[in-house]
Order: C-alpha cells, then structure tokens, then sequence
C-alpha cells in the first residue's frame, strides 16, 4: 500500500513540475516572439525618422525660406516659397509642408491654393513648434492634423535670417499610415497585437481599429493633460478595461501578463514594454499566452512519459535483482550438486579418454591397414600381369639376341651400314621394354600427395599400357573414344589409374569366352562433372550390383582375384568426391561401369 501511495505521490509532482516548467518555457517563447516583434518595429521607426529628421533643416536652409520670413507682404515672395514648398513635398512624398513666422502664423504652405489650406492659420500651440523655437533645433511631434484629421508626424527646425537670427518655422508632416501597415502581417501564427503609446498612455497607432486613440494607462496616469486631448482633437479618448495579472516567473522585468476585458469577452497577453528611439513614445507588443497551455500540455505529456518510463526501469530494475537472487540461490545448489558429481564425472571422463585413445589408434590402423591393403591389391594386379609382362618382354630380348649375333657377322664383314641398322632396332627395342617397366613400376608406387587437378586422359592411356600388356588382352577389340581436348578433372593420376587398371581388367576377364570380345571407354561432361563409362559385351553382373563393391565378394576363382579390386577402387573415387557404380547394359549383354569426377578449370 505505501509503495502505491509514494507512485501516486511522485506522479503528482511530476506532472506539477511539467506544468510549471512548461509555463516558464511557454512564456519565455512568447517573450521572446514579443522582443522580436519589438525590435523589428523599433527599427522600422528609427528608419523613418532618421528618413525624414535632416529634411527639415534642409528645407529651412534655402534662402527662399529666409526671404518669406522677413518679406511676408511682398506677394511675389510668397508665390515663390509656395510653389517651392510644393516642389519639396512632392519630393521628400510628405503630405504637408509650411513656414511659419515666431508668432505661429503660417505664412506659405504647398497647399495654399486649397479651401483648407494651412496659410493664415496660428499653430504656437504645437509642441512642435515651440520645441523649435525654444531650442533652436529640430523637433519631432506626433498628433492629429486641426484641419485633416488625420495622423502624422511632424517635423520641424527653425529657418534664421541672416543676421543668425531665428525668423521662423518649417515644417514638414509626414502621414504614419506606412508605419501601422508594417504590422498588419498575413496569417499570423503567433496572435500577436502592437500599440504606440505617447507619454500619456494613449494608444495612436494600433493593429487593431478599435484599439486606436484609448488610454491603456487605466486611468493610473490620472486626467489627461490639455496638450493630449488637443493632440486627438474630437477623440474621447476612452480608458481600456485592462487586468494587470503580474509577470509570470523567469520573465524579464519589462513584461507582464494582461487581461483584456472587451464585449467580445476576455483575453490573456503577455505584454511587452519597449521604448521607441528619440521620442517619448512606448511600444507595446502583446501576444496571446494561449500557446502557452499547449507548451504546459506538452510538457506534461513528456513528463507524464518520464515517469511512466523511469517507472516501468525500476519495476524491471526491481524484478531483474529478485531474479538475479533467486538465480544465485539457484546457482549455489547447482553448485553443491555439480560438486557432488564432479568425482563421477572425472572418473567417467578419464575413461572416456581411455577409449577416445584406443579409438584413434584403431583409427590409425586402420587407415595404415587400408594403405596397405590397397598397395597390396595392385601388387596383386601385377602379379596377375606378371605371366603378360613375361611374354611382352621375352619377344624383344629374344629379337635383341638376334639383332646382336647379325651385327657382329656384318661387323666381321664390314657391312657396318646393316650393323648400324640392327643397332637402331635394338635401341628402339629397349626404349619399348624401358616403357612398359616405367609404367609398372609408376602403377607400383604409392600415391605422393592429396588430389590436384589432372588430365583424365593421361590416367586411361596409362592404364591401357598396363592392360594391353596382358597376355589375355591379345584379341580384344578396346576402343578408346579419347577426347581431343584435355579432360580436367579433381583427383590423383595414381589412383585414377589404379581404378581405371581395375574395371579394365575386370572387362578383359568378362569378355575372354567372347567370340568377338569388345571394350569401349568413353567420357563425356554431365552437370559440372565427368563421366567416364567402361563397357564390355560379357555376360554381366549378378543381380545385386551393389553387392560386387563388398569386400571379398567374388564370381571369379581364387586365382584370378580376392574380390578387394572393386571394393577398394570405390574407396579411392569417394576420397576423390566422385562416384563408381557398375550395372548390367541396357542396350546388349554385357556390364558397364561408370566413374564420375567433378570438373576443374586448368591451372598454370
């Protein structure tokens, strides 16, 4: 029950620290909106009255000016500065421009010729002019035009005669309709409202109509002045229903949250204060504080996630080291009952190794006795052959003996052109008997390495030197289909000869009672490898064809084999990765037996 209330307890305060937290950044956003809006208007205004500051007191420099002033009777003066007054508004785009004498009288103005033209007219009351005339300097003053009605900023400087004396003032009124429209953005995503204060509190330009001409002070500024309410002639100037609701945490000291209390109904901003440069006017951004529940609903969905997230860490956090000590307690037990089978265990294991011993050495003896019993088979081939090698090899000598007794005849009667030729048959005689030793005593030896890449060729040419040196081969049609191209192929000549000597000795003793007895060899490639297909036209297998690669099994007599020929020729193919089968032909009495071997690319 505690551990539920301290989770209730922490959820509390995690969402209420969001919401906080969400307030203070939600508020320092709009701030921040409300200065950027802030500077960017109070640039707007430093820029139109650094335009239009200098014209003034360029105006009231040309003589003309000067000239009207001290000849305010002379008709054709007063034309002239008329019309040149004309010329510069024209130019510098203001709406009006007029001299006036030290008393306020407006003697010359570009709108002289219009029913409510300036000319005649008293302005001494106007801060701009008296600031002037004071101070001997340009002045600035926002008010509404007497015969207009209209907004505008006035600028004036003092024109001197030329004794250096002041004799007058110019002035220049430029419209500020420009400088509300800069506010008025397309779809303003932040809300955002904008008011010009004058030193009383009185709004004059606004982004919204009905904010314009109102006092925002709320009536804290007390009564306004006389010089105010002549500045909004026939405006009254109403106060606006404004709550100060204090200035949220973290915020500088220049804003402060408002309420607005309107017909339409009630509204929060968070208002911005910023002086604008050169007057005494205040700029005050306000922006609506409605993103700013958005930004707290942010937050404490974030933190809601927090701490959803740190909870479920420490429930898993809480179950891991349940499970890790329950696993440790665990991992005692296992321990004391693993200590007490380790003695069995080392007892069983040294035997294990005993017998993993004896094993590999069975193993070793047995590939040893397989060695030999391979090596002992060809030795046994040869020994069959050794009645074949006889009779091949007595032929020679005996043609050699005869050759020998001619020549040393020739010899005694200096025929030494037939001496040279029965040297001749005698050397090519021994080169045959040197041959065919060479191929037994190859054919003898043991294989000198692991398989390789070889010609397939050379292992059957091999072995028909061997097989035609039988004296039972005599009389047999062997027809070696031999391809012209090399036969590349994985495995070992040795060994492929000693398995090619084996089916082919095999086939010269299943067509030996044949009246026309035939062998045929042929390969060809099937699927990536070579087949190598050893046919006779005997009388056939029996009928278990596999049961002739068993060792030991055999149709012949004892004398002509052991039955291991087939059986240790099978060994050798599936050391090589190839196959050996036999069968009986489908196409005409005999057997034929195939011996497949994966292809291989040449190699340099």
């Amino acid at each position: 029950m505690s551990l539920r209330i301290g989770a209730v307890l922490l959820l509390l305060i995690t969402l209420g620290l969001s919401w906080v937290l969400g307030g203070w950044a939600g508020y320092r956003q709009v701030e921040q909106e409300s200065l950027e809006e802030s500077f960017r208007y109070r640039q707007l205004v430093a820029n139109e009255l650094n335009r239009y500051l200098p014209i003034p007191e360029l105006m009231a420099e040309h003589p003309l000016m000067a000239r009207a002033l001290q000849n305010p009777d002379d008709p054709r003066t007063i034309l002239d500065a008329n019309e040149e007054m004309q010329r510069m508004a024209t130019i510098v785009g203001s709406s009006d421009v007029y001299l006036m004498d030290t008393s306020g009288l407006t003697i010359a103005a570009n709108n002289y010729q219009q029913e409510d033209s300036f000319v005649g007219r008293r302005f001494d009351f106007r801060p701009y002019f008296s600031d002037a005339l004071a101070s001997g300097d340009s002045a600035i003053y926002f008010a509404l035009g007497l015969m207009s009605g209209v907004r505008g900023l006035y600028f004036s400087h003092p024109v001197r005669a030329d004794s250096g004396e002041i004799a007058g003032v110019i002035a220049v009124k430029v419209l500020v309709h420009e400088l509300e429209s800069q506010w008025h953005r397309p779809a303003s995503l932040s809300e955002a409202e904008m008011v010009v204060l004058d030193q009383s509190g009185v709004s004059f330009l606004a982004s919204r109509p009905a904010w314009l001409y109102r006092d925002f002070s709320g009536g804290s500024n007390g009564a306004l002045s006389l010089e105010t309410r002549q500045r909004y002639p026939e405006r009254e100037l109403q106060p606006m229903q404004i709550a100060q609701l204090g200035r949220p945490w973290g915020l500088s000291e220049q804003s402060a949250k408002i309420r607005f209390h309107t017909p339409e109904g009630n509204q929060e901003y968070l208002s911005v204060r910023t002086p604008l440069p050169r007057l005494d006017w205040t700029l005050q951004v306000m922006v609506s504080t409605a993103p700013v529940l958005w930004t707290r609903l942010g937050f404490v969905v974030a933190g809601l996630a927090i701490y959803v997230g740190v909870l479920l860490a420490w429930l898993y956090l809480r179950e891991r080291y349940r499970r890790e000590a329950e696993l440790a307690l665990r991992g005692e037990q296992l321990e004391r009952r693993v200590a007490e089978r380790t003695r069995d265990l080392e007892h069983s294991n040294q035997q294990l190794l005993a017998e993993i011993s004896e094993r590999e050495r069975a193993q070793s003896e047995l590939r040893e006795t397989q060695q030999e019993l391979i090596q002992a088979a060809k030795l046994a081939v040869l020994g069959q052959m050794s009645a074949g090698l006889n009779h091949e090899m007595n032929q020679p000598l005996t043609a050699i003996q005869t050759y020998a007794r001619n020549s040393r005849r020739f010899l005694e009667k200096g025929a030494m052109d037939m001496v040279d030729a029965n040297l001749s048959e005698i050397i090519s005689l021994c080169d045959k008997m040197a041959e065919l030793t060479r191929q037994f005593k190859v054919f003898a030896r043991k294989s000198e390495g692991p398989p390789s890449v070889v010609d397939l060729r050379q292992s059957v040419d091999a072995a028909l030197k061997i097989i035609k040196a039988q004296k039972n081969s005599a009389g047999i049609d062997i027809r070696w289909n031999r391809p012209e191209q090399p036969v590349m192929c994985h495995g070992d000549l040795i060994r492929i000869e000693q398995v090619m000597v084996n089916l082919l000795a095999n086939a010269v003793q299943a067509v030996e009672e044949r009246e026309a007895p035939v062998i045929t060899i042929d390969v060809v490639p099937v699927d990536g490898h070579w087949r190598c297909t050893v046919r006779d036209n005997g009388y056939g297998l029996p009928g278990n064809t596999e049961q002739i690669f068993e060792p030991f099994f055999t149709t012949k007599s004892v004398k002509q084999g052991l039955g291991l020929g087939l059986s240790i020729s099978r060994q050798i193919v599936d050391a090589l990765g190839g196959t050996l089968t036999g069968r009986n032909r489908s196409d005409g009495p005999g057997a034929e037996f195939v011996l497949t071997l994966q292809q291989r690319e040449a190699t340099e």
